[in-house]
């Protein structure tokens, strides 16, 4: 009887133990669920590791936006900084330096001769020069002997006036320094655009040989499609960016300028020409195809951001903002117009938030490992 009871005393002991065990269990789970709920979404990152992550923040306001219309281009050389080189005798090419598209010349560079020698009609260069000696030195005898009266003033004068003509005639076709063939120079300093002959190639007077251009001021050629025509009157400058860089060339800071924009570009073509002139820094290269913002008119109170604060995931657009020193959050937003340097944030955020807008990919690194169960800060 006594085994019974103190079973029966033990078997209550550890269910009252149990229960009381099963209680203060759920309280402190509870409490640890909210506490993590609460910073689930919170990233740390310290001001040091920020700091050498070049990690900055620009507090967002409302300020004004131009308006964007989106298309592509092609970069062009500017009307009047270039040159076409053409052959001023007939005759056999003949390279004196290597010559391929960018390479740098200057101005009256030799580039390449044309030589006639073992031409049916005879060198010119020869031919000139000869004339040129001849003249010259009948030139510089008579000189000796107008003063004796030997020479008649009137003949002198012929005499020099033959020896001129055959002197600019001769300096004209412009002789190689070994005297053989004419050397053609380039007329402009700049670069090479394209090269029209080979080594060897025979070529006739006034036949062009080359293209050179100095790229100092450049076309910017946008096509637009017609369904845009009505806004094209508001436009007032642009932005593009390359295919070779990550850099956004903006035209206000290349002195560029609106030079027309048309109704078609061509009899069957659904695309108007917007063009702009703007000055070349050196790194933009002629004949690129671009990606353009054309900016009209300007929208105030716009929220945006620079371009480089979003990151994408799965379709969704996210930025990361600071909650203090070391605490950042993610938050999704919706984005608008974007021109290159800046996109419109439709929604997602208030203004006055404070979001990373270099690093941001560090930011996004960071929230794999660095979440906080356990942190304590009060928002």
């Amino acid at each position: 009887m006594k085994h019974y009871i103190f079973m029966g005393a033990l078997a209550a002991c550890m269910l009252g133990s149990c229960g009381g065990h099963e209680g203060h269990d759920h309280e402190a789970e509870g409490e640890a669920k909210e506490a993590h709920a609460a910073h689930a979404d919170e990233i740390v990152l310290t001001p040091e590791k920020a700091q050498a992550a070049g990690v900055q923040v620009e507090e967002v306001q409302p300020a004004a936006f131009r308006s964007v219309i989106p298309t592509s281009g092609q970069v062009l050389t500017a009307q009047g900084d270039e040159a076409t080189v053409v052959a001023a005798v007939s005759g056999v090419v003949n390279f004196t330096r290597s010559l391929i598209e960018g390479t740098q010349v200057s101005a009256g560079m030799a580039l390449l001769t044309v030589s006639s020698q073992h031409i049916q009609e005879g060198d010119p260069v020869k031919r000139a020069r000869i004339a040129y000696e001849t003249a010259k030195s009948e030139y510089e005898r008579a000189a000796k002997l107008v003063d004796k009266q030997i020479v008649s003033q009137k003949d002198f004068n012929q005499l020099k006036e033959n020896y001129e003509n055959a002197r600019i005639a001769y300096e004209a076709l412009s002789p190689s320094k070994d005297g053989k063939g004419v050397a053609v120079k380039s007329p402009i300093g700049g670069y090479v655009k394209s090269c029209l002959v080979k080594e060897g190639d025979y070529v006739t007077v006034g036949q062009p040989l080359l293209t050179v251009t100095q790229t100092r001021r450049l076309q910017l050629k946008a096509e637009v499609s017609e369904r845009y025509y009505a806004g094209l009157k508001s436009i007032v400058s642009a932005n593009f960016t390359t295919t070779y860089d990550d850099k956004v060339y903006r035209l206000d800071d290349l002195k560029g300028r609106l030079l027309s924009y048309g109704k078609s570009s061509g009899d069957a073509s659904y695309y108007i020409p917007v063009t702009f002139e703007f000055d070349n820094r050196g790194d933009v290269i002629p004949g690129s195809f671009v990606e353009v913002y054309l900016l009209s008119e300007e929208r105030q109170g716009v929220i945006s951001l620079p371009v480089s604060a979003i990151t994408e995931e799965q379709g969704l657009n996210f930025v990361y903002l600071q909650v203090d020193a070391e605490c950042y959050k993610k938050q999704e937003v919706k984005l608008g117009m974007n021109d290159g340097c800046r996109v419109e944030v439709l929604s997602g955020l208030k203004g006055g938030e404070k979001v990373v807008t270099v690093g941001a990919m560090h930011v996004k690194l960071a929230a794999a490992g660095n979440t906080i169960p356990g942190h304590t800060h009060n928002h």
